[in-house]
């Protein structure tokens, strides 16, 4: 599919309502975000189906089974196609396409021990950026940690400073 130039177009949107997550096992998931957010769902096991529906996703039909987690800023759907059932992705950081949901957290190190203490794994060890690896300058300090949902979903944790840092 090619892409319009948008060089010169501002459409405006400043806000988002949620992120979905297909996922192949639904209990699964909900069970790893329960303990991953320390809450339970706001909607949980609901199906969606129906031909406008499917179209609407470009898919020829679509059956689906679906959690819904609200953080204070952000809603997290799981969704998980029972038909048309999708292959699994793979996904890595650095793979056009793939994505990642972010965590803010005062403390990386402390949820990291606490994440590693009830089985979670992580990527790599958690990294503060230092002088020279980041602009702005003023980001120095910021604090990082990357794992996966159980079904390779990029997801991080941040302890942002100065440019990572968002105004409230």
């Amino acid at each position: 599919m090619a892409f319009p130039d948008l060089s010169n177009v501002s459409i405006g949107l400043t806000s988002a309502a949620h992120v979905g997550i297909a996922v192949s096992d639904l209990d699964r998931s909900v069970a790893f975000y329960q303990a991953l957010l320390g809450k339970e769902p706001v909607v949980r096991d609901e199906t969606m189906h129906g031909a406008g529906f499917a179209q609407s996703q470009g898919l020829p039909t679509t059956k689906l089974r679906y959690a819904t987690f609200n953080l204070d800023n952000l809603g997290i759907d799981l969704i998980q196609f029972q038909d048309p059932v999708g292959e699994v992705a793979q996904v890595a950081a650095n793979r056009p396409g793939s994505m990642h949901l972010c965590f803010h957290v005062d403390d990386v190190r402390s949820v990291v021990d606490r994440m590693r203490a009830a089985g979670i794994e992580f990527l790599g060890e958690p990294y503060t950026f230092a002088a020279g690896e980041v602009n702005p300058p003023e980001a120095l300090g910021t604090e990082v940690a990357y794992f996966n949902d159980p079904d390779g979903t990029n997801l991080e944790l941040i302890a942002p400073k100065g440019g990572f840092a968002r105004s409230e």
